[in-house]
């Protein structure tokens, strides 16, 4: 499976925001941090925040922070928010794709379950569990 890059990078914004969780990270910071573009970076960020996982302000010492501990953030719960309304195969699009066997495919099931196993393995561990623990760039 392949995540696509606006989960790769979610998933590494919140690790860098839960290596300090004291301290708030702009926009423009996390950006060049991550060589990303600060829309991208933004698009993202709004995602997490609609979800509750991070919440920003606006502003002098604005930025953005975790919403909520690390302990209580599941990786699996994160992959399947970021990943939403990605097919992992075309016959899995809204519609079924142009699949011209799907009267007797037996793999859309097993990807089906082999998706579940991946969020579910995914779960077993949260943010605290991945987050960076370098010290900060000087």
């Amino acid at each position: 499976m392949r995540l696509t890059s606006f989960t790769d990078y979610g998933l590494r914004m919140l690790m860098r925001l839960a290596s300090a969780p004291d301290r708030a990270f702009s926009t423009a910071e996390l950006a060049q941090e991550f060589q990303l573009s600060r829309n991208h970076l933004t698009k993202i960020m709004q995602k997490l925040g609609k979800a509750g996982l991070v919440q920003t302000r606006r502003g002098g010492g604005g930025g953005a922070t975790l919403a909520c501990a690390p302990e209580e953030i599941r990786l699996g719960d994160v992959v399947s928010l970021l990943e939403e309304g990605q097919a992992l195969v075309e016959c899995f699009q809204p519609g079924g794709g142009d699949c011209t066997i799907e009267g007797c495919c037996r793999l859309k099931g097993r990807l089906r379950v082999a998706k579940m196993a991946f969020v579910e393995n995914l779960n077993r561990s949260t943010l605290a569990d991945v987050a960076l623990s370098a010290p900060e760039p000087a």
